[in-house]
């Protein structure tokens, strides 16, 4: 079964609803309390010094640190849309130039981009406990590869990559980080509100090198479902981890939104690190509130009882 963007088809078998209403009803969210959420980095961090199998779930938070636009809510906007207008089959199949156009300003801006401290804490806390036969794995929504940037290895896209593109006739998938990705869009995509659309002949878009079709994005659009081997890989390391962060996410976008509630209905404890509360931070039995370049760091900075390397 596919899994799409929009609609939690898998929480009839999961109970998704009943797990949030419980943890809440339980007291992990206190509303009665000044303060709602467990901060205690300590507590924490005894508990990620014994931990052996760590997943790490991003969201587009992690990356807005970086500068990258998230293209929602308030002034979210390319031109004059968000990305759900524009990140759909609907949208590519109506005006392919706009949505490359989009895509194409997504890319390019990525040259100027760099990971923030959040994403060189979590890849240098990978290659640190792998020395220790520790696993930490990240399960990312981002199609921007900061995480890959930063030097992470072992990493589930569950989204794609925007450096991937996908041809819509014969399917053949490949890398393309050209720069313009074709001729036709050089100095396109300009997000001003006022910019026209640069109405690009289809013939002169993104082609397939193998059978001369179109070409898209190679990412998972609004409504569309996951590859199941990536739900696969995602279920396992959910299913064998120890300890789990969740970092930057909404927490509102399936079926990323359900791993965290997942995770915890087993008894693992679930960090969130959050500038605001989502719908996920009731199942969590920590919420660190603020940028996670603020408090990633410390959560996964040597444990004094960690060896010397």
């Amino acid at each position: 079964m596919l899994f799409t963007r929009t609609l939690p088809l898998s929480f009839r078998c999961i109970g998704i609803h009943q797990i949030l209403r419980n943890k809440t009803m339980a007291g992990v969210v206190d509303s009665s309390s000044h303060v709602r959420w467990n901060s205690d980095m300590a507590a924490f961090r005894e508990e990620f010094a014994k931990a052996k199998h760590i997943v790490i779930l991003t969201g587009a938070g992690v990356s807005a640190e970086s500068g990258v636009p998230t293209f929602r809510g308030a002034g979210g906007f390319w031109r004059r849309w968000q990305a759900q207008d524009l990140a759909t089959p609907k949208a590519f199949a109506a005006n392919p130039s706009l949505v490359w156009e989009f895509y194409h300003y997504r890319r390019e801006i990525m040259g100027s981009k760099d990971p923030n401290k959040a994403h060189i804490a979590i890849a240098e806390c990978e290659e640190r406990l792998a020395k220790q036969n520790r696993r930490v794995v990240v399960v990312t929504q981002n199609i921007d590869e900061l995480h890959r940037k930063a030097g992470t290895k072992n990493i589930i896209e569950l989204h794609g990559s925007l450096f991937t593109v996908r041809c819509i006739e014969c399917g053949n998938v490949k890398e393309d980080r050209n720069s313009p990705i074709c001729p036709a869009l050089k100095d396109r995509g300009a997000p001003d509100p006022d910019a026209q659309d640069a109405r690009i002949p289809e013939e002169q878009l993104p082609r397939c090198t193998s059978c001369g079709g179109l070409a898209r994005p190679h990412v998972v659009w609004f409504g569309e479902g996951l590859d199941r081997k990536v739900l696969e890989d995602t279920e396992e390391e959910c299913m064998k981890c120890d300890l789990c962060l969740v970092v930057g996410t909404s927490s509102v976008v399936y079926p990323a939104a359900m791993y965290a509630p997942m995770i915890a209905d087993r008894g693992v404890t679930v960090a969130e690190f959050n500038p605001e509360e989502t719908p996920a931070t009731g199942t969590c039995k920590y919420h660190f509130h603020g940028p996670a370049g603020e408090h990633v760091p410390k959560a996964l900075a040597k444990h004094p009882s960690e060896p010397d390397s």
